[in-house]
């Protein structure tokens, strides 16, 4: 990630005078204004915390939802351990890792496998999106139905470098890494998602550095997300990859997994 990001402007602002002590504690958590100009809004309504670009051309607003919509959706229809992210984290008959998510983001590949049964950790550096991210799984929490799944992830908010360096406790089993890829086309549509973060958070020009961490760190693996036609990150050739219609995965396996 770029050390010299762009500035961006961004305020909470409460969509209800209901949310207002709460956008109050996000603001003093963030070190953000509660007004003002601002090019990005952090928002706080009755469907939870979202951030939006402010402006006559920007996309809807954001938020972690893991109850309804398109998570939801691959929760119950995706295909289940028969995923291809699933087969490259090692799920298979009798075996869950304990999987790392070093490179969260809005948290939907945890969450795949933790619906799957794996126990995640999820480290975000991005304060603004671990905050979405926090919020969503504050919300999951209090839906029956999804709240075993969120059971499954813990968050951390930080460096994920220097987390996995300082690592306590005992490691986990794989890591998992989806660093951020330049959008070389700047004529290409992107996801709102992406049109969002990417003033925020540059690119992932120290995924060379993420890798090494955690191949130090894992115990059996480290699986990287890459887009499909995209070079292997610098510092070490994978062992094999699975290939699917846009992504790839490359797997760097240390040891078996056993159930």
């Amino acid at each position: 990630m770029s050390d010299e990001r762009p500035i961006t402007r961004i305020r909470v602002e409460a969509l209800h005078p209901a949310f207002t002590d709460q956008a109050r504690a996000w603001a003093g958590r963030l070190a953000l204004p509660l007004d003002g100009e601002a090019e990005f809004a952090l928002q706080l309504g009755e469907q939870g915390l979202q951030l939006v670009e402010l402006g006559p051309q920007a996309p809807g607003p954001v938020r972690v939802d893991f109850v309804e919509g398109a998570v939801a959706h691959r929760r119950l229809y995706g295909g289940g351990s028969g995923q291809m992210i699933a087969k490259a984290v090692g799920v298979q008959p009798g075996v869950r890792p304990c999987v790392l998510d070093a490179t969260a983001g809005l948290g939907r590949d945890a969450f795949v496998l933790a619906t799957l049964g794996c126990r995640m950790t999820l480290i975000e550096r991005q304060p603004i999106i671990a905050a979405l991210l926090e919020d969503g799984l504050a919300r999951a929490v209090r839906d029956a139905e999804v709240a075993p799944i969120a059971a499954q992830m813990r968050l951390l908010a930080g460096n994920a470098i220097e987390l996995m360096h300082n690592w306590q406790g005992e490691p986990p089993q794989v890591i998992y890494l989806d660093p951020m890829f330049p959008h070389r086309d700047k004529s290409a549509l992107v996801k709102k998602e992406m049109r969002l973060f990417r003033p925020l958070v540059g690119d992932d020009l120290d995924a060379p550095a993420l890798l090494r961490a955690a191949l130090g760190l894992a115990s059996h693996r480290v699986v990287v997300k890459r887009p499909r036609k995209a070079p292997v990150v610098e510092g070490g050739k994978p062992s094999y990859a699975l290939e699917g219609k846009s992504s790839r995965y490359d797997i760097y396996p240390k040891k078996a997994l056993k159930g």
